[in-house]
């Protein structure tokens, strides 16, 4: 009994941080959404903007969530959105 909550502990404690990364995805596609549906950017940003969170699609979809974030930073340095998660 020890041996198996000692394995699903190791497996949770393993899972956890990959399942929480795919959440902050997430919720900074959101924000970036939300934020440019209100924004006055350049017709240039707004491509940047579009662009970045093409990409951060893409990877999120890969399960690529550190690429995801990653991406997404030039859409929030344009929006003026502050990365929530401390990355």
């Amino acid at each position: 009994m020890k041996v198996s909550l000692m394995a699903a502990a190791i497996i949770l404690a393993v899972a956890a941080p990959a399942m929480a990364g795919g959440g902050h995805c997430d919720e900074d596609i959101a924000a970036v959404d939300k934020a440019l549906s209100a924004a006055k950017l350049s017709d240039a940003d707004v491509a940047t903007v579009k662009a970045a969170r093409a990409s951060a699609e893409e990877a999120h979809v890969a399960k690529k969530f550190e690429e995801c974030e990653k991406a997404l930073e030039p859409a929030q340095k344009l929006l003026g959105l502050k990365d929530k998660h401390g990355h």
